[in-house]
């Protein structure tokens, strides 16, 4: 369940795990190219995750480009960081983009895929602008890895 607004019940950094469109048919839509894994089984691996780095999480999927602005904007003075799966609109949201940037936080893109590999339409990335860094091509463990590299981040900004 989503919750209305974005916050944390504990004293854990929070970190807004965002994704995009058709995110919510992972395992079912071109299992060739994006692999069995469910959003549910991504999840999962973000909960277990955050608990081994003493992160708190919210974890949230939308297929609607201004909800998954609004969502960016909440971050900004509430979250410490933003790992976003940006899906469709990696290319084509300078608005999201914009938001991301407005939030001054660090923001980590994740793609299941290798973006580089497919079409070339897919190379270019306006939230690549907004983030400090991209994995993509690792399946679903590029969470768990950018959720990892957020956690050196935001204990290298707290020394």
């Amino acid at each position: 369940m989503m919750p209305a607004a974005l916050s944390s019940t504990s004293s854990l950094p929070l970190v807004a795990v965002l994704n995009g469109p058709n995110m919510n048919m992972l395992g079912l839509r071109q299992p060739q190219l994006y692999g069995s894994a469910t959003l549910d089984d991504v999840e999962a691996l973000c909960a277990e995750t955050a608990e081994q780095l003493g992160l708190a999480i919210d974890f949230r999927q939308t297929n609607g480009e201004g909800e998954l602005v609004s969502w960016v904007q909440e971050c900004r003075g509430r979250a410490a960081g933003i790992v976003i799966n940006p899906a469709g609109y990696t290319t084509t949201s300078i608005a999201l983009m914009d938001a991301l940037l407005a939030t001054d936080l660090p923001v980590i893109e994740v793609h299941v895929t290798n973006i580089h590999r497919r079409e070339e339409f897919r190379h270019r990335s306006y939230v690549s602008k907004a983030a400090v860094g991209v994995i993509c091509g690792l399946g679903i463990n590029g969470y768990a890895l950018a959720l990892t590299a957020m956690a050196d981040l935001l204990e290298a900004r707290d020394e």
